[in-house]
């Protein structure tokens, strides 16, 4: 499925570029592995950019379907009242998990609430204990926030990106605050909280 050659590899790309100001080794590793070149990564970025703005293209989840095919899954979620739907779809270069749309309640127009990297239901979480066990790429907001209760969501620096404050033990097993930042979902970097600098 693509809409104008734009396919599942292009916007693995324009995912791809977004986290290229963390890890551009991982990333340069991701975009050999699908073929591709930095330049190509760019004009991913670029061409999404475009369509998601020109007035015929698809609004809400379509426009993930017209790029990625149909939905592998649809899931109903609450958050707090609201009766919401989760769609997802596998991409290759990250077989472990889904790319998530959450979507709002259909009687207000099933606005995009959210867009993010999730585990697969049928992959197991990594076993977090510590915050050395915290690896780019290695885990999703969810699996931190499972891992370590009392996490508290932060806005991210960025549209794409989140921020979770927790604590876990150092090297040394003692208790310090950390902050995680993710891009789509995806452990991007772990850094000593405030106080725990």
């Amino acid at each position: 499925m693509a809409i104008n050659g734009f396919g599942v590899t292009e916007f693995q790309l324009y995912l791809l570029r977004r986290m290229a100001d963390y890890h551009p080794g991982l990333v340069e590793d991701a975009v050999r592995r699908l073929g591709a070149t930095r330049a190509s990564m760019r004009e991913a970025n670029k061409r999404w950019q475009a369509m998601v703005r020109a007035p015929g293209f698809p609004r809400g989840a379509g426009r993930y379907a017209a790029v990625l095919g149909p939905a592998e899954a649809s899931l109903p979620r609450r958050i707090g009242d609201l009766a919401c739907t989760a769609r997802q779809w596998a991409l290759p270069l990250w077989p472990g998990l889904r790319f998530e749309v959450l979507l709002g309640p259909a009687e207000i127009g099933a606005p995009v609430l959210n867009e993010w990297l999730v585990r697969a239901a049928d992959v197991p979480v990594p076993v977090l204990r510590t915050a050395a066990d915290l690896v780019p790429w290695g885990c999703v907001v969810g699996d931190v926030g499972a891992a370590f209760p009392g996490a508290v969501p932060r806005e991210g620096s960025a549209p794409t990106r989140f921020r979770l404050d927790f604590a876990a033990p150092d090297a040394d097993g003692r208790v310090r605050p950390w902050e995680a930042e993710f891009t789509w979902g995806l452990l991007q970097e772990v850094r000593p909280g405030a106080g725990g600098r």
